[in-house]
């Protein structure tokens, strides 16, 4: 409520209200679209402080018996953090924001009679302000604020502000957890897919190995140069199949997608690929360029699948992968000078790389193209959308 002794002018009060506003948008753009779970909680910690101009700032998130799994903070150095020990469990005012459903906004925390108190080395926190967030009408968990800046106390423009901000946060919550959900289904597909092509690609490898000394004895007798020969051929076909195990392991590998520099994680796939084939790998790469881990594992994943059907399918020397920052955005071109193909022509049921590329491109915004004709070698393009 305006008091009449507010010193204020009323264009004053909308320049303000105008700003407020303004930064709420900025707040809700910033953790929107954002889809890793982890990332989009710090973002929500992060952006209420500043747009409620608190000293602290946390986030709590509840289990399905309401009680705080994860606790993050902003405003806090982890040197802090770990001085103060476990997070809190919800006993106190944090926990009644969450059974009550109701933002609870305070001049002085620490003369609230439901306060559960602070740990030791715990910072002192005063002014406090507290707003449930909420997905589909139930709390997910709160978001708290302390130590109003440049007051006593958080105002009630304070509190209407959170609670706004609240709503988007629960939204941008939501959508990071299904679309973990959507990627734990991915690489259970992808999975699936690998033992797919290990059981026609080099479980039969290997099966017809055996069958081809399976009446190697009696060769042995009857025909000692060819059972030698056999042997000697028998053995190329492991080796082949052995090298075609360890690249289906090292596509399992999590290290290769974790980092942000996708110039570092391209030139290690293709040191690994070329020790596992007689492929000769060349990544082209004029700057580092870094990209989200989440953007970084789909473009390493969509070079491993190129490269590995230049290997495999397209009988190439040589490829060229070439990373590269563009007007439009980041592009990766995989070029091989293997067979090629006609990209029009159905392929069989059990190849499912090409669809596999598309998916990728397709579920971090990107476009994949595909040039290539028989005899002419294959150039995959992955083209991304521009850094934000």
């Amino acid at each position: 409520m305006i008091r009449a002794a507010d010193p204020l002018t009323w264009e004053e009060r909308a320049r303000r209200a105008e700003e407020r506003l303004a930064a709420l948008d900025e707040a809700i753009r910033g953790i929107s679209g954002v889809l890793t779970l982890d990332r989009v909680l710090q973002l929500i910690v992060d952006r209420v402080r500043d747009l409620a101009d608190a000293e602290y700032a946390a986030l709590g998130i509840v289990d399905a018996d309401g009680v705080i799994e994860r606790f993050l903070t902003s405003g806090m150095s982890q040197a802090a953090r770990d001085r103060i020990g476990a997070f809190p469990r919800g006993l106190g005012l944090l926990g009644l924001i969450i059974r009550d459903g109701q933002t609870l906004r305070l001049p002085d925390i620490g003369t609230d009679p439901r306060r559960s108190g602070f740990p030791p080395n715990h910072p002192p926190m005063h002014s406090f302000l507290g707003v449930p967030v909420k997905v589909k009408g139930n709390a997910v968990g709160d978001l708290y604020l302390t130590n109003k800046r440049g007051a006593t106390e958080f105002s009630e423009d304070d509190e209407l502000l959170v609670e706004r901000f609240a709503l988007h946060a629960g939204l941008a919550i939501e959508n990071a957890r299904l679309s973990q959900q959507v990627q734990a289904l991915a690489v259970v597909e992808e999975r699936e897919r690998i033992g797919r092509d290990l059981h026609d690609g080099i479980i039969q490898r290997i099966y017809a190995v055996a069958l081809g000394l399976d009446d190697l004895p009696q060769t042995i007798v009857t025909d000692p140069a060819g059972a030698a020969e056999r042997v000697d051929r028998a053995i190329d076909a492991l080796h082949a199949a052995i090298s075609e195990i360890r690249t289906f392991i090292y596509g399992l590998r999590p290290g290769l997608q974790e980092a942000g520099d996708i110039v570092s994680t391209l030139e290690t796939l293709a040191e690994e690929l070329r020790l596992q084939s007689s492929l000769e790998i060349v990544v082209d790469a004029d700057v580092p360029i870094d990209l989200p881990s989440d953007i970084a594992a789909e473009v390493s994943n969509v070079a491993r699948e190129a490269l590995s059907n230049a290997a495999r399918h397209a009988a190439a020397n040589l490829a060229r992968v070439v990373i590269e920052e563009t007007a439009d955005g980041p592009r990766l071109v995989v070029a091989d000078d293997g067979r090629g193909f006609d990209p029009a022509t159905p392929l069989d049921a059990t190849h499912n790389g090409l669809a596999n590329m598309r998916a990728r491109a397709a579920r971090i915004g990107g476009r994949l193209e595909i040039e290539s004709g028989p005899g002419r070698g294959t150039r995959i393009i992955l083209s991304l959308p521009p850094s934000k």
